[in-house]
């Protein structure tokens, strides 16, 4: 239940993470790379059996 809970809130970050909109046009490369980072921890954590 949380893992699938957490699957959507960073999909969900994902897509606003993304610079097609006026307000994080700017915003360069960070909230995507952040994402990319959390999602790989929670890879490396499902494969562990840590979640």
């Amino acid at each position: 239940m949380l893992t699938n809970i957490l699957i959507v809130v960073l999909i969900l970050m994902l897509i606003g993470a993304l610079p097609n909109w006026p307000h994080s046009a700017n915003w360069g490369y960070l909230p995507s790379g952040t994402l990319g980072v959390v999602l790989i921890i929670l890879l490396v954590l499902l494969v562990t059996g840590r979640i």
